[in-house]
């Protein structure tokens, strides 16, 4: 039976805290759903009612789109292993971006990794538990490095260009590209 509570509690936040994936799904009045898988170390619980998540440039930046468009987001995280365990965090997002005000205190919660291109903020409105005993049992062999390699690799100055073009989702909502190319940490 699913239970729903207004904010985090520590058990939620412990639950979190182990997943190595997660997933985002937004959607604006029109147009495509957009449900994303999240890896890395790139989650941060911020406080018992809000989140937050390290995005990387990657193929589109229709998260970006939704949240600006509409503001909804669902996250959902899923035990693999252990106890079976499905997790919802439902809520309303914004995203700040290296330009904007309040980044430098919110982008040190984090690692920052190369091609890193805005943080997600989440004010939850609801969470959501539910049983997840038909999610399968699965191993986690280790993180791709596919994207960091290709982000760690780019001509900072054609990075910039190329996601400055970006201004549409594939929907053609705006989104506000990053004005500047982060190295990272990693």
């Amino acid at each position: 039976m699913a239970e729903f509570t207004d904010t985090l509690t520590d058990r939620h936040i412990a639950f979190i805290e182990r997943q190595p994936l997660f997933f985002t799904a937004t959607a604006a009045a029109e147009g495509r759903i957009n449900l994303s898988p999240k890896g890395y170390d790139c989650f941060r619980v911020l406080s018992e009612s809000r989140v937050a998540w390290l995005d990387l440039g990657g193929s589109g930046n229709e998260t970006h789109a939704h949240l600006a468009a509409d503001g909804r987001i669902t996250l959902m995280f899923c035990a693999f292993d252990r106890t079976a365990l499905i997790l919802r965090i439902y809520g309303r997002g914004r995203a700040v971006l290296p330009q904007d005000a309040g980044w430098d205190a919110l982008a040190a919660r984090f690692t920052l990794l190369p091609g890193t291109r805005q943080i997600f903020v989440i004010d939850i409105e609801s969470v959501q538990t539910s049983c997840g005993w038909g999610v399968p049992m699965m191993e986690l062999n280790h993180e791709r490095e596919t994207l960091r390699k290709y982000h760690r690799q780019a001509d900072p100055v054609a990075w910039v260009e190329k996601v400055q073009g970006r201004t549409q989702s594939i929907d053609g909502l705006p989104t506000r590209p990053t004005d500047r190319y982060i190295a990272g940490d990693a």
